[in-house]
């Protein structure tokens, strides 16, 4: 129990930085050096905050009913292990994955192929067995959120792929899949205070669909929002292009 109030508290502390570091390189001028030295702590936080939520989960696994005795009475050893234990470590693995695979996105951008390391692979396929094991415990147990939660995972991981493996992707590519990692990330940890959070003060809000759409509509919105100005700045420089 020390271990797990440690990690807690870790994962508290990290994810409320990364959370607030989140803001200014969205909101913030592009390429610049506060985008720049805002994202790396985004990365750092979001990185270390997902490594704790893993152990978290695990912890939770192991004992389910130790690790969340404020829940004993509330809901059985299998809901704790399902929700903070399966659910959990998928969105930890998820947003570990997104803020790596965005990361590289960026730092590889003259270098496609080099995206292809085993550690980017590797977190690929990590994340589908969590998706796996997430929608079938979320069937046997009965929780359909389980099951939607881990459709993210799929969908993260197909995406991913696509990319990865493309051989010749866009001009621009690299940067729309860096929008999507780094958001991606910024959605898991808000969606993990409104959801996962809730739970301390209010237990039976945490499976709400508003805690859990609320940061998904509004990160949905933020990447289709970058992405568009991407693909119009893209136009408008190739048509200087060819009127020059």
């Amino acid at each position: 129990m020390d271990l797990f109030h440690t990690l807690v508290a870790l994962h508290i502390v990290t994810g409320s930085i990364g959370a607030i570091a989140f803001w200014v390189p969205i909101a913030g001028r592009k390429g610049g050096v506060r985008h720049k030295s805002w994202g790396k702590v985004f990365n750092a936080c979001l990185l270390v905050t997902g490594l704790f939520a893993v152990g978290m989960s695990i912890l939770t696994l192991l004992d389910p009913l130790g690790t969340h005795p404020h829940l004993v009475g509330m809901f059985d050893a299998e809901f704790i292990r399902g929700i903070f234990g399966w659910m959990m470590l998928h969105n930890a693995i998820l947003t570990v994955n997104l803020v790596w695979y965005g990361w590289m996105c960026v730092w590889n951008r003259r270098d496609h192929a080099a995206n292809r390391t085993p550690l980017n692979m590797a977190l690929q396929w990590l994340l589908l067995a969590a998706a796996f094991a997430c929608a079938l415990d979320g069937w046997i147990i009965g929780q359909p959120l389980m099951v939607g939660i881990a459709l993210v995972g799929f969908a993260t991981f197909g995406t991913n792929m696509y990319f990865i493996l493309n051989p010749r992707p866009g001009q621009m590519d690299w940067l729309k899949e860096h929008l999507k990692g780094l958001v991606g990330a910024g959605i898991s940890v808000y969606t993990a205070f409104f959801a996962f959070g809730s739970v301390r003060v209010m237990p039976w809000l945490a499976l709400h669909p508003a805690m859990w759409a609320v940061p998904l509509v509004i990160g949905v919105g933020l990447i289709i929002w970058h992405r568009r100005k991407i693909d119009l700045g893209l136009r408008a420089r190739r048509a200087a292009a060819a009127a020059a």
